[in-house]
């Protein structure tokens, strides 16, 4: 039996399994996904990511399979545009590639990776867990939630640009070999108003569309739903510790996902094989991301107001970037 058993093989369970590994436990990985796959996900890796990147030990893969540099924001709320510049790099890789690279890192330092196999939620009481699988939505919801997701070719951009309006938003940034992820999140009567077709409901925007027009879609679109916002948990059954966004959904428009995964596995790997207590890797974790949750939930109301748009240029907005990052420094 391991001393850690991961559930979930994405960027949050393979930081958790590099940790823990790195710190001398014995890790087994359990990922119902048979092989490397695209999913949807916004696919910006805020700055900041270089140091735990490296805390892994995959800068060097990281950087060979040359990401798109992201040096500026766009913000796009209906006709008003806010644009700043990013306070350092921030990158651009597939999850595809981002998977492969830390769960292959997590096999070579020895953990035990078993694909397509779902964790049961049976366990040792020898054995710390790490809940890294991702999140599902918490009781009923009247409008649900759904995300989307493909690949485009075309004209490159160092930004990152969110289109919001009331329908939803919409996330458009490149990734490595010059291709161009476009991601975002709806409601599902606002798809249900476009048939469920993705390529008209992002061309619903004339502002959306444009930036769209010099682009060609490369690949099918991918959705995922429902989901669901949620503040970060409070309290964990003994032994177990959650990582990713098994700890909070935090909005995708703040584009901190990533790198809260990140932070949040490597974390759990760490607590786990030291045999820290869940409560207090739990508190390390609400430092992290609380500030940001609370802010970018405030942020998603706003924003879904038309009223709330003209305002929108006097945004600072490399403060409202700082404030959304994980605090890293408590």
């Amino acid at each position: 039996m391991a001393d850690v058993l991961i559930a979930g093989g994405g960027p949050s369970g393979a930081a958790a399994a590099i940790s823990g590994r790195l710190e001398g436990a014995s890790v087994r990985v359990v990922e119902r996904a048979k092989g490397p796959r695209h999913k949807v996900c916004g696919e910006f890796i805020s700055p900041g990511a270089q140091e735990v990147l490296q805390e892994l030990d995959v800068w060097n893969e990281f950087r060979s399979m040359r990401p798109c540099r992201i040096w500026r924001c766009a913000l796009h709320l209906g006709k008003t545009t806010n644009r700043w510049t990013l306070p350092d790099c921030g990158w651009g890789l597939s999850r595809l590639q981002l998977d492969r690279i830390l769960l292959e890192k997590a096999a070579s330092l020895g953990a035990e990776v078993c694909r397509g196999t779902v964790f049961d939620g049976r366990q040792d009481s020898r054995t710390r867990i790490v809940l890294a699988g991702g999140r599902r939505p918490e009781g009923a919801v009247e409008d649900r939630l759904f995300g989307f997701k493909a690949h485009f070719e075309g004209p490159l951009d160092d930004a990152v640009e969110l289109f919001f309006d009331e329908c939803g938003y919409v996330g458009v940034s490149g990734v490595e070999n010059g291709v161009t992820n476009v991601c975002g999140i709806a409601a599902e009567s606002s798809l249900k108003k476009h048939g469920f077709e993705f390529d008209e409901f992002v061309r619903r925007s004339p502002v959306l569309a444009e930036r769209l027009s010099p682009l060609r879609r490369r690949m099918p679109w991918i959705a995922v739903g429902p989901l669901s916002f949620s503040g970060s948990r409070t309290s964990t059954p003994p032994n177990v510790y959650m990582a990713g966004d098994r700890l909070g959904f935090i909005d995708p428009f703040t584009g901190s996902g990533i790198l809260n995964a990140l932070w949040t596995g490597r974390l759990a790997g760490l607590a786990a094989a030291r045999g820290s207590s869940p409560q207090e890797y739990l508190r390390r974790c609400q430092s992290l991301m609380s500030r940001p949750f609370v802010i970018s939930s405030v942020l998603r109301r706003l924003a879904s107001h038309s009223e709330f748009h003209s305002f929108a240029r006097y945004l600072p907005g490399r403060l409202l970037f700082r404030l959304t990052r994980a605090n890293v420094a408590c």
